[in-house]
């Protein structure tokens, strides 16, 4: 009798596994950054409130961007 799947892994199969090696670094640098940027947020709320910068919001969403690159950084080396 034969299949009319073939024998090798199919591509959902491939998904799957690569889902499973690279969300949970990603989602736990996520996770960090967000501890990271919960440190840092109150240190610069005077600043971003101040009217210094063009745009409070984008600046928050910049810091914590580079909160979760730092969180990626540093899980990415140990």
């Amino acid at each position: 009798m034969t299949h009319a799947f073939p024998a090798s892994p199919s591509a959902f199969t491939d998904l799957l596994f690569g889902a499973y090696l690279l969300f949970p670094p990603l989602f736990r640098s996520v996770l960090l950054g967000l501890l990271f940027w919960l440190l840092v947020h109150p240190l610069l709320r005077d600043a971003l409130s101040s009217g210094a910068f063009w745009h409070p919001m984008l600046m928050e969403l910049s810091v914590f961007v580079l909160c979760v690159s730092a969180a990626f950084w540093l899980l990415s080396r140990g």
